[in-house]
């Protein structure tokens, strides 16, 4: 019988230097596809952070997408009401 794959775990938060950092397992970056030196990319979601690999292409998109929403506050409260 397979074993259910792990869909929670922790990560401890450290000092690093002057900066606060957390550790992620040998698993985490295995299942992101990342390795020690890589990006990552961290959206807030309804249920709270995601942790992606970071992609420039997206992060561009982010970044006009936040220029947008805040050029257009006034009409998209509109529009939500």
């Amino acid at each position: 019988m397979p074993t259910a794959e792990k869909t929670a775990s922790t990560a401890k938060v450290l000092t690093i230097g002057s900066s606060v950092g957390i550790v992620l397992s040998k698993e985490v970056l295995a299942h992101l596809n990342v390795q020690k030196g890589d990006t990552l990319f961290l959206s807030k979601t309804p249920d709270g952070i995601k942790l992606t690999p970071y992609d420039a292409a997206f992060a561009h998109k982010v970044e006009v997408l936040e220029q947008v929403m805040r050029e257009n506050r006034d009409v998209l409260k509109k529009l939500a009401e």
